[in-house]
């Protein structure tokens, strides 16, 4: 019996070890405490903001600025602008950049002409600079990298990326570019130490319009390697499945994504990551971090944390009422109120135990209502008369990278109201007088 009871205590103990491995604890929002100047996490399906550390401080994002250049270059493809097949010329100033030390160089020749295929793809894959400077000049395009850079920051503006001010095409700072730094739309533009700006929010949201607008760039980014006229080119996303011994310390499964930033000592290292798994889609920034190694491990943590712990979960379906508040008087009407109700569902990543921590709030349209706080009849089913707010209670709300996406649905009426008739109306008018009478008379007696 004392074997038997020594026995079930060694099983429960390995199955709590079992249990420990097979489910990891993972860190709370608040205590990860990201290795880096500034960090965020995103929900990519939704755009919501899941974790974030320092994600409004402006710093320079170096080669990550590319994304811009990529989302321009593939914009200009959709629309009929530039075709895969056009070639170009290289010009001196890209060809100078070429060959540059610590220029992430692919050795772009004059002697021919370039592909915009294999020019984007030495950009997005290798980070190349004189490549993404050659796409910068092109002639159906800008015809300069001084006019590409006022695309870049009008594009940034349409987009809402606050923070943002480019200088350059590349990432570059102007100083390194001998001299020959363009003009850009902002007066540092033409400052010889001129640099790009940007904030760990307004990346992550460049990478959401990038993935979203233009999700082709996912061929390039997925690339471990790439043939380049006869040269085998790398891409410095270590978290991809390299073959080299080095790198594979660092896959993480599912990544495709998205483009890295080196800054130097200066500002450190930097990396913009997005991974799917299970059909969920992440979006990670990393902004100064203090080595190449720690921007990939930092960017795992935050993957970790996100797939572990979030699940995307309707909280309340279209067509949730509130209870107590389900109904709303109705003036002038043959009924005398109507039902409301959510007209689209909430759905958003919860973070496992916290669905009770989220309600609802009512905004009714006041410019719809009376002086009796009624709706007017006529009504129509469908009709909007006001926002339902999602709002949560717990800790450590982000909110989402773009403004006013998920946290509001349109209110509206659950059926039709017609106004009633004249006959109906002055037989209302009516018994209101009469009832005002009767107050009054009763008044005199109380």
């Amino acid at each position: 019996m004392k074997h038997l009871k020594i026995s079930s205590i060694i099983m429960i103990l390995m199955a709590l070890a079992i249990s420990v491995v097979t489910h990891p604890i993972t860190a709370n929002a608040e205590n990860l405490d990201i290795k880096s100047k500034s960090s965020i996490l995103v929900d990519f399906e939704t755009g919501k903001i899941l974790y974030a550390e320092n994600m409004d401080t402006a710093m320079d994002p170096a080669s990550m600025t590319k994304m811009m250049t990529e989302y321009l270059i593939l914009e200009a493809i959709d629309n009929g602008e530039v075709s895969w097949e056009d070639t170009t010329w290289i010009s001196d100033y890209a060809y100078a950049i070429s060959g540059l030390n610590n220029s992430s160089g692919v050795g772009l020749q004059q002697s021919f002409d370039f592909s915009i295929h294999d020019l984007y793809k030495a950009m997005a894959i290798n980070s190349d600079n004189a490549a993404t400077i050659a796409l910068a000049e092109l002639d159906s395009l800008a015809g300069s990298e001084g006019e590409f850079v006022k695309m870049m920051n009008q594009k940034a503006q349409e987009m809402g990326l606050t923070e943002a001010k480019f200088v350059n095409s590349t990432g570059l700072t102007n100083s390194y570019l001998a001299a020959a730094h363009p003009e850009g739309k902002h007066p540092e533009g033409t400052d010889p130490e001129g640099i790009n700006l940007l904030s760990a929010k307004s990346t992550a949201l460049l990478a959401y319009r990038l993935l979203s607008d233009h999700p082709k760039v996912l061929e390039f980014s997925s690339a471990p390697t790439a043939e380049f006229y006869g040269q085998t080119i790398v891409n410095w996303n270590w978290m991809l499945p390299h073959e080299g011994v080095n790198f594979k310390d660092f896959y993480y499964e599912g990544i495709d994504g998205l483009k890295t930033g080196n800054t130097g000592s200066e500002n450190g290292y930097m990396f913009t990551g997005t991974a799917e798994q299970n059909g969920k889609r992440l979006i990670t920034v990393i902004m100064g971090a203090e080595s190449e190694a720690v921007r990939f491990n930092e960017t795992a943590r935050l993957m970790d944390y996100g797939f572990r712990n979030f699940q995307t979960t309707e909280l309340f379906p279209a067509g949730y009422q509130l209870e107590d508040e389900s109904v709303i008087p109705v003036g002038k009407g043959k009924e005398d109120n109507v039902e409301i109700e959510l007209a689209e569902g909430f759905t958003i990543p919860v973070k496992q135990g916290e669905e009770e921590l989220y309600s609802i709030d009512y905004q009714i349209d006041e410019s719809l209502l009376n002086e009796d706080g009624e709706l007017v009849a006529p009504i129509e089913k469908g009709q909007i008369i006001g926002k339902a707010e999602l709002v949560y209670s717990g800790d450590n709300e982000y909110g989402y990278i773009t403004e006013g996406n998920g946290n509001t649905v349109d209110l509206i009426t659950s059926d039709s109201v017609e106004k009633a008739n004249w006959f109906m109306l002055a037989l209302g008018a009516i018994g209101d007088f009469f009832s005002g009478i009767f107050d009054t008379v009763k008044g005199w007696f109380s």
